[in-house]
Protein backbone atom coordinates (compact mmCIF):
# COMPACT_ATOMS: atom_id res chain seq x y z
CA UNK A 1 0.00 0.00 0.00
CA UNK A 2 2.74 2.60 0.81
CA UNK A 3 4.61 1.34 -2.36
CA UNK A 4 1.01 2.87 -4.08
CA UNK A 5 0.97 5.50 -2.40
CA UNK A 6 4.84 6.58 -3.13
CA UNK A 7 4.26 5.92 -7.00
CA UNK A 8 0.73 6.70 -7.53
CA UNK A 9 1.89 8.80 -10.75
CA UNK A 10 3.91 6.13 -12.28
CA UNK A 11 0.88 3.50 -11.36
CA UNK A 12 -1.60 5.80 -13.06
CA UNK A 13 0.25 6.08 -15.93
CA UNK A 14 0.95 2.30 -16.18
CA UNK A 15 -2.53 1.64 -16.46
CA UNK A 16 -3.10 3.95 -18.64
CA UNK A 17 -0.19 3.24 -21.31
CA UNK A 18 -1.72 -0.69 -21.09
CA UNK A 19 -4.98 0.37 -21.56
CA UNK A 20 -3.63 2.61 -24.65
CA UNK A 21 -1.98 -0.94 -25.99
CA UNK A 22 -5.41 -2.66 -25.28
CA UNK A 23 -7.24 -0.18 -27.32
CA UNK A 24 -4.84 0.23 -30.13
CA UNK A 25 -4.69 -3.61 -30.43
CA UNK A 26 -8.47 -3.35 -30.74
CA UNK A 27 -8.09 -1.09 -33.57
CA UNK A 28 -5.30 -2.06 -35.18
CA UNK A 29 -7.54 -5.77 -35.33
CA UNK A 30 -10.16 -4.09 -37.18
CA UNK A 31 -8.61 -2.91 -40.05
CA UNK A 32 -9.63 -4.52 -43.39
CA UNK A 33 -7.16 -7.48 -44.41
CA UNK A 34 -7.32 -9.39 -47.85
CA UNK A 35 -7.05 -12.40 -45.74
CA UNK A 36 -10.22 -14.93 -44.58
CA UNK A 37 -9.55 -16.79 -41.31
CA UNK A 38 -11.12 -19.74 -40.27
CA UNK A 39 -10.77 -21.80 -37.04
CA UNK A 40 -11.68 -24.94 -35.92
CA UNK A 41 -12.10 -24.67 -31.97
CA UNK A 42 -10.16 -27.06 -29.34
CA UNK A 43 -13.13 -27.52 -27.59
CA UNK A 44 -13.05 -31.04 -27.00
CA UNK A 45 -15.57 -33.77 -28.08
CA UNK A 46 -18.04 -30.97 -29.62
CA UNK A 47 -17.96 -28.47 -32.82
CA UNK A 48 -16.95 -25.25 -32.89
CA UNK A 49 -16.02 -23.13 -35.82
CA UNK A 50 -14.95 -19.23 -35.59
CA UNK A 51 -14.98 -17.24 -39.00
CA UNK A 52 -13.63 -13.82 -39.26
CA UNK A 53 -13.63 -12.07 -42.37
CA UNK A 54 -11.27 -9.59 -44.49
CA UNK A 55 -13.50 -6.59 -43.30
CA UNK A 56 -13.67 -8.35 -39.30
CA UNK A 57 -17.06 -9.31 -40.56
CA UNK A 58 -17.67 -12.60 -37.40
CA UNK A 59 -19.47 -15.28 -37.39
CA UNK A 60 -19.75 -18.33 -34.79
CA UNK A 61 -20.85 -21.80 -35.64
CA UNK A 62 -21.57 -24.18 -32.65
CA UNK A 63 -20.22 -23.58 -29.13
CA UNK A 64 -19.00 -26.72 -28.24
CA UNK A 65 -20.40 -29.18 -25.38
CA UNK A 66 -19.04 -26.30 -22.36
CA UNK A 67 -17.86 -23.28 -21.69
CA UNK A 68 -14.75 -23.68 -23.30
CA UNK A 69 -15.74 -21.87 -26.31
CA UNK A 70 -15.39 -18.67 -24.56
CA UNK A 71 -11.69 -19.55 -23.26
CA UNK A 72 -10.88 -20.19 -27.11
CA UNK A 73 -12.68 -17.14 -28.56
CA UNK A 74 -10.69 -15.18 -25.65
CA UNK A 75 -7.49 -15.79 -27.37
CA UNK A 76 -8.45 -14.70 -31.20
CA UNK A 77 -10.68 -12.00 -30.07
CA UNK A 78 -9.15 -8.59 -29.02
CA UNK A 79 -9.51 -7.53 -24.87
CA UNK A 80 -13.33 -6.91 -24.62
CA UNK A 81 -14.23 -7.03 -28.01
CA UNK A 82 -17.69 -8.67 -27.22
CA UNK A 83 -19.00 -8.66 -31.47
CA UNK A 84 -20.08 -11.86 -33.25
CA UNK A 85 -22.48 -10.86 -36.35
CA UNK A 86 -23.93 -14.30 -36.91
CA UNK A 87 -24.64 -16.90 -34.72
CA UNK A 88 -25.61 -20.26 -36.04
CA UNK A 89 -25.88 -23.95 -34.96
CA UNK A 90 -25.92 -26.38 -37.23
CA UNK A 91 -28.53 -28.66 -35.20
CA UNK A 92 -29.47 -28.55 -31.09
CA UNK A 93 -27.12 -31.68 -30.02
CA UNK A 94 -25.55 -30.42 -26.65
CA UNK A 95 -21.65 -30.63 -27.99
CA UNK A 96 -22.65 -28.06 -30.35
CA UNK A 97 -24.42 -26.02 -28.16
CA UNK A 98 -23.59 -26.42 -24.91
CA UNK A 99 -21.38 -23.47 -24.72
CA UNK A 100 -23.87 -21.31 -26.72
CA UNK A 101 -26.17 -20.16 -24.03
CA UNK A 102 -23.08 -18.06 -22.36
CA UNK A 103 -21.90 -17.03 -25.59
CA UNK A 104 -25.64 -15.43 -26.13
CA UNK A 105 -25.11 -13.31 -22.60
CA UNK A 106 -21.92 -12.66 -22.82
CA UNK A 107 -21.77 -11.32 -26.54
CA UNK A 108 -23.46 -8.37 -28.96
CA UNK A 109 -24.83 -11.05 -31.02
CA UNK A 110 -26.03 -9.59 -34.57
CA UNK A 111 -28.56 -12.83 -35.49
CA UNK A 112 -29.23 -16.13 -34.78
CA UNK A 113 -29.60 -18.69 -37.64
CA UNK A 114 -30.87 -22.83 -37.15
CA UNK A 115 -31.92 -25.33 -38.80
CA UNK A 116 -35.48 -25.05 -37.07
CA UNK A 117 -34.71 -28.82 -35.13
CA UNK A 118 -35.96 -28.88 -31.44
CA UNK A 119 -33.54 -31.49 -28.81
CA UNK A 120 -35.05 -32.74 -25.56
CA UNK A 121 -32.27 -31.43 -23.88
CA UNK A 122 -32.30 -28.78 -21.46
CA UNK A 123 -29.63 -26.22 -22.97
CA UNK A 124 -31.74 -26.21 -25.82
CA UNK A 125 -34.54 -24.49 -23.98
CA UNK A 126 -32.24 -22.13 -22.01
CA UNK A 127 -30.39 -21.16 -25.48
CA UNK A 128 -33.58 -19.72 -26.74
CA UNK A 129 -34.88 -17.84 -23.62
CA UNK A 130 -31.58 -16.20 -23.75
CA UNK A 131 -32.60 -15.42 -27.13
CA UNK A 132 -35.38 -13.98 -26.36
CA UNK A 133 -34.77 -11.96 -23.22
CA UNK A 134 -31.87 -10.01 -25.64
CA UNK A 135 -34.16 -10.01 -28.60
CA UNK A 136 -31.95 -11.60 -31.31
CA UNK A 137 -33.69 -11.81 -34.06
CA UNK A 138 -33.86 -15.87 -35.40
CA UNK A 139 -33.50 -17.17 -39.22
CA UNK A 140 -34.39 -20.79 -40.63
CA UNK A 141 -31.15 -21.57 -42.85
CA UNK A 142 -32.36 -23.55 -46.38
CA UNK A 143 -30.96 -24.23 -49.61
CA UNK A 144 -30.37 -21.43 -51.66
CA UNK A 145 -29.79 -18.91 -48.85
CA UNK A 146 -26.83 -16.75 -49.11
CA UNK A 147 -24.75 -14.44 -46.18
CA UNK A 148 -23.02 -11.88 -47.97
CA UNK A 149 -19.96 -10.60 -45.55
CA UNK A 150 -19.68 -7.71 -48.20
CA UNK A 151 -15.88 -8.35 -48.54
CA UNK A 152 -16.03 -11.09 -51.16
CA UNK A 153 -16.67 -13.85 -48.46
CA UNK A 154 -19.80 -15.50 -48.88
CA UNK A 155 -21.48 -18.65 -46.56
CA UNK A 156 -24.03 -20.25 -48.73
CA UNK A 157 -26.26 -22.58 -47.36
CA UNK A 158 -26.57 -26.15 -48.99
CA UNK A 159 -28.80 -27.93 -46.45
CA UNK A 160 -31.72 -27.77 -45.37
CA UNK A 161 -33.78 -27.95 -48.27
CA UNK A 162 -37.40 -27.82 -46.43
CA UNK A 163 -38.87 -28.00 -42.93
CA UNK A 164 -37.02 -30.28 -40.82
CA UNK A 165 -39.46 -29.02 -37.73
CA UNK A 166 -40.20 -33.12 -36.60
CA UNK A 167 -36.23 -34.73 -38.01
CA UNK A 168 -33.75 -36.34 -36.04
CA UNK A 169 -31.62 -33.80 -35.00
CA UNK A 170 -28.28 -34.88 -36.88
CA UNK A 171 -30.22 -35.02 -40.00
CA UNK A 172 -31.28 -32.09 -39.85
CA UNK A 173 -28.19 -30.15 -39.42
CA UNK A 174 -27.20 -27.15 -41.76
CA UNK A 175 -24.63 -28.22 -43.90
CA UNK A 176 -23.35 -24.77 -45.62
CA UNK A 177 -20.03 -23.74 -47.80
CA UNK A 178 -17.99 -21.00 -47.04
CA UNK A 179 -16.83 -19.64 -50.16
CA UNK A 180 -13.37 -16.83 -50.56
CA UNK A 181 -11.83 -16.01 -54.00
CA UNK A 182 -10.85 -19.56 -55.37
CA UNK A 183 -11.32 -21.06 -52.04
CA UNK A 184 -13.76 -22.76 -49.97
CA UNK A 185 -14.83 -24.73 -46.98
CA UNK A 186 -17.56 -27.74 -46.58
CA UNK A 187 -19.17 -27.37 -43.05
CA UNK A 188 -21.06 -30.20 -42.28
CA UNK A 189 -22.26 -30.41 -38.73
CA UNK A 190 -23.07 -33.67 -38.10
CA UNK A 191 -25.03 -34.43 -41.17
CA UNK A 192 -24.92 -38.50 -42.00
CA UNK A 193 -24.57 -40.33 -44.84
CA UNK A 194 -28.17 -40.44 -45.82
CA UNK A 195 -28.20 -36.32 -45.86
CA UNK A 196 -24.77 -36.53 -48.06
CA UNK A 197 -26.37 -38.72 -50.93
CA UNK A 198 -28.81 -36.11 -50.84
CA UNK A 199 -26.54 -33.11 -51.54
CA UNK A 200 -24.57 -35.43 -53.81
CA UNK A 201 -27.84 -35.86 -55.97
CA UNK A 202 -29.53 -32.59 -55.79
CA UNK A 203 -25.58 -31.04 -57.16
CA UNK A 204 -22.00 -32.51 -56.68
CA UNK A 205 -20.40 -29.68 -58.11
CA UNK A 206 -21.38 -27.26 -55.91
CA UNK A 207 -20.07 -29.46 -53.06
CA UNK A 208 -16.06 -29.50 -54.39
CA UNK A 209 -14.40 -27.53 -51.12
CA UNK A 210 -10.78 -27.00 -50.25
CA UNK A 211 -11.44 -27.80 -46.48
CA UNK A 212 -14.24 -30.39 -45.60
CA UNK A 213 -14.90 -30.24 -41.85
CA UNK A 214 -15.90 -33.98 -41.50
CA UNK A 215 -19.31 -34.53 -40.50
CA UNK A 216 -20.21 -35.87 -37.09
CA UNK A 217 -16.51 -35.90 -35.53
CA UNK A 218 -15.26 -38.42 -37.58
CA UNK A 219 -18.04 -41.11 -37.21
CA UNK A 220 -18.27 -43.53 -39.78
CA UNK A 221 -22.10 -42.21 -39.89
CA UNK A 222 -20.60 -39.74 -41.82
CA UNK A 223 -18.10 -38.67 -44.80
CA UNK A 224 -18.81 -41.65 -47.30
CA UNK A 225 -16.48 -42.25 -50.44
CA UNK A 226 -19.12 -40.79 -52.46
CA UNK A 227 -19.42 -37.67 -51.24
CA UNK A 228 -15.69 -36.90 -49.93
CA UNK A 229 -14.59 -37.89 -53.49
CA UNK A 230 -17.44 -34.84 -54.93
CA UNK A 231 -15.88 -32.41 -51.80
CA UNK A 232 -11.80 -33.88 -52.78
CA UNK A 233 -11.03 -31.48 -50.21
CA UNK A 234 -7.10 -30.73 -50.34
CA UNK A 235 -7.50 -30.90 -46.03
CA UNK A 236 -10.01 -32.17 -44.32
CA UNK A 237 -10.64 -31.83 -39.99
CA UNK A 238 -11.99 -33.75 -37.39
CA UNK A 239 -13.15 -31.65 -34.57
CA UNK A 240 -12.60 -34.13 -31.80
CA UNK A 241 -12.37 -34.85 -28.22
CA UNK A 242 -8.43 -36.48 -27.28
CA UNK A 243 -9.46 -40.14 -26.01
CA UNK A 244 -12.92 -39.93 -26.40
CA UNK A 245 -15.31 -42.94 -25.68
CA UNK A 246 -16.99 -42.73 -29.28
CA UNK A 247 -13.71 -43.68 -30.79
CA UNK A 248 -13.68 -40.88 -33.09
CA UNK A 249 -12.32 -40.41 -35.41
CA UNK A 250 -13.52 -43.81 -37.15
CA UNK A 251 -10.80 -46.07 -38.95
CA UNK A 252 -13.44 -46.02 -41.90
CA UNK A 253 -13.16 -42.26 -42.20
CA UNK A 254 -9.72 -41.92 -42.09
CA UNK A 255 -9.13 -44.58 -44.98
CA UNK A 256 -11.86 -42.67 -47.06
CA UNK A 257 -9.71 -39.57 -46.61
CA UNK A 258 -6.33 -40.79 -47.37
CA UNK A 259 -7.58 -42.44 -50.45
CA UNK A 260 -8.75 -39.14 -51.79
CA UNK A 261 -5.55 -37.78 -51.21
CA UNK A 262 -6.98 -34.96 -48.57
CA UNK A 263 -4.36 -34.05 -45.41
CA UNK A 264 -5.89 -34.73 -42.39
CA UNK A 265 -5.82 -32.52 -39.11
CA UNK A 266 -7.79 -33.31 -35.44
CA UNK A 267 -8.67 -30.57 -33.18
CA UNK A 268 -7.66 -33.54 -30.47
CA UNK A 269 -4.09 -33.91 -31.95
CA UNK A 270 -3.20 -30.09 -32.98
CA UNK A 271 -5.81 -27.75 -30.58
CA UNK A 272 -7.31 -24.99 -32.23
CA UNK A 273 -6.37 -25.28 -36.38
CA UNK A 274 -6.40 -22.17 -37.97
CA UNK A 275 -7.00 -21.83 -41.79
CA UNK A 276 -5.71 -18.40 -43.42
CA UNK A 277 -6.48 -17.41 -47.41
CA UNK A 278 -6.25 -14.57 -49.52
CA UNK A 279 -8.31 -16.22 -51.60
CA UNK A 280 -5.68 -17.63 -54.07
CA UNK A 281 -3.63 -19.56 -51.48
CA UNK A 282 -4.75 -21.27 -48.12
CA UNK A 283 -2.15 -21.46 -45.28
CA UNK A 284 -2.65 -23.65 -42.41
CA UNK A 285 -1.28 -22.54 -38.67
Amino acid sequence: MEVLKRYWREVIVGGLLLSNIFVWYAVYQRQPSDSLAVYFLDVGQGDAVFINSPSHGRMLIDGGPNRKVLSELGKILPFADRRIDVLMETHPDKDHIGGLPEIVSRYKIGMFLEPGVESENSIDDELKKRLEEKKIPKLLARRGMVINFNDGVKLQILFPTQDVSNWETNRASIVARLVYGDKSFLLTGDSPIAIENVLVNLDPKILASSVLKAGHHGSRTSTSLTYAEAISPDYAVISAGKDNTYGHPHKEVLDILEKIGAKTFSTAERGTIKFETDGKTLKIK
